[in-house]
């Protein structure tokens, strides 16, 4: 990493993550977070061995919110934690940032003063890299007070009025918790999804395909595509899977809600 910068990301710019039950996870990210004189944990009350590994690291700050919704949780841990550095790297807890990303940080992006960085991101199934993913880039490096954060379907969008800086080295997305456990955070973001769908009237490809019920098929071909297809292996067939399983929960919750709405046959 380059040393002769003015600023240096270790002060520049602080960490946050959200945890819950993360300990499949939480040493890998935090193990590439050496760099960070700080970086700002918030918790939504773990009950595993989350909280001891972090605090086994002596750069985490360890926070606490019971969670109500993504939205809130990101808002207090970037406004209510302390975070007094120039920007906010958000990042979930199967998250972590290679030397390229940091090189980057440090050689590219502070230099040039940016507003906030939208990163790509390189998907890993059990350690190995796949050749793609559909998880869309993002917006995850910001300054605390030009950021807004809104709730999108289950999960967060940061986003901010000026143009970013467009990050060519990736964040690693690496998540190793049990099925069971993401088959159930599954079931939950489905429904918080199918109430986004239901509040709204998108017309973006994707959510009218979701509206006709043939999306799990579609983004099931295109994630095993994008995962490497047949060179992909294992890692091509459980992503695509990951990805056609959620579209699933979500076709039925939809097509559930639309059967209630028909009307009863007395016949």
């Amino acid at each position: 990493m380059a040393t002769d910068q003015t600023i240096s990301i270790s002060t520049a710019i602080t960490p946050l993550i959200l945890t819950f039950n993360e300990e499949p996870n939480i040493e890998r990210t935090l193990a590439s977070l050496r760099w960070a004189r700080r970086v700002v944990i918030l918790d939504s009350g773990s009950t595993d061995q989350t909280e001891t590994i972090a605090r086994s690291f002596d750069n985490v700050s360890w926070h606490v919110r019971r969670f109500d919704n993504h939205c809130a949780q990101w808002d207090f841990g970037i406004r209510q934690t302390g975070i007094a550095s120039d920007y906010v790297l958000a990042l979930d807890a199967d998250m972590a940032t290679p030397q390229a990303f940091c090189d980057e940080l440090q050689n590219e992006f502070l230099p040039g003063q940016y507003t906030g960085g939208i990163t790509p991101f390189t998907y890993h199934m059990f350690g190995r890299p796949m050749t793609g993913s559909i998880y869309p880039a993002q917006l995850r490096v910001f300054r605390p007070s030009g950021v807004k954060v809104t709730q999108h379907g289950h999960t967060q969008v940061f986003s901010q009025e000026t143009a970013a800086y467009q990050f060519k080295a990736p964040l690693i997305h690496d998540d190793r918790k049990p099925l069971e456990r993401w088959v159930s955070s599954q079931l939950s973001y489905s429904r918080l999804e199918a109430q986004r769908l239901a509040a709204e009237s998108s017309s973006r490809w994707r959510d009218r395909l979701r509206r006709w019920g043939i999306m799990p098929p579609v983004v099931g071909a295109l994630a095993y595509l994008r995962a490497g297809g047949p060179l992909g292996g294992a890692a091509a067939k459980r992503y695509a899977y990951e990805r056609a399983t959620f579209e699933c929960l979500l076709a039925i919750r939809l097509i559930s809600a639309d059967a209630k709405e028909l009307p009863h046959r007395n016949d």
